[in-house]
């Protein structure tokens, strides 16, 4: 049987990583899909592990070559994006492939799969606890909490293209409907 896809996107500081990596450790049979990226690997990264490690040539040979599902060339010769042929192999071999993109990259994987995927939007309750949540991170400065503040408002516009919206006020709840919202899908 053919695996499912699930689609999570969100403003950085909603909530999202942890309510994935939650998902990822439940007996749902999901696996992680893995970005390819321009950059170098940093630290302990493997390729095929961490990301798929390309060259910055190689990564516009396979944009022409039509490979990836979405991508973004974030700086100059700095690309991130999802092939194709490794979502494929993955749902080929019965795994529901979740996703961890920006809300770009969610919609172009949804207009793609159509009803194969589920794209869920995670939402902090309002911009001012967004704002709260990235300062007690500690790892940013103020000017790139506000340049996240100002995309994290671009991206809530958003949210009504996305087939479920989950508020993270609470993140134990928001877990759990997770949880639900992403059995439901795989088990329908």
């Amino acid at each position: 049987m053919a695996g499912k896809l699930i689609i999570f996107s969100a403003p950085s500081g909603s909530g999202k990583s942890t309510i994935i990596n939650y998902l990822l450790e439940q007996d749902l049979n999901l696996v992680f899909s893995i970005s390819a990226t321009s950059r170098p690997p940093r630290g302990e990264e493997q390729h095929g592990h961490h990301y798929f490690f390309l060259s910055p040539e190689e990564f516009k040979k396979r944009i022409a070559n039509d490979e990836f599902l979405e991508y973004e060339e974030v700086y100059t010769d700095r690309f991130y994006g999802t092939l194709k042929s490794e979502v494929t192999k993955q749902l080929e071999a019965g795994q529901h492939v979740i996703f961890d993109v920006d809300v770009l990259g969610g919609c172009n994987i949804k207009n793609f799969y159509k009803d194969k995927a589920l794209s869920i939007f995670i939402q902090p309750p309002s911009i001012e606890e967004l704002r709260k949540r990235l300062h007690g991170r500690a790892t940013d400065s103020h000017e790139v909490i506000e340049q996240r503040i100002s995309r994290a408002e671009y991206e809530l516009s958003f949210a009504s293209k996305f087939d479920k919206i989950i508020i993270n006020d609470d993140l134990e709840t928001a877990q759990k409907e997770a949880y639900k919202i992403v059995k439901e899908f795989i088990e329908a």
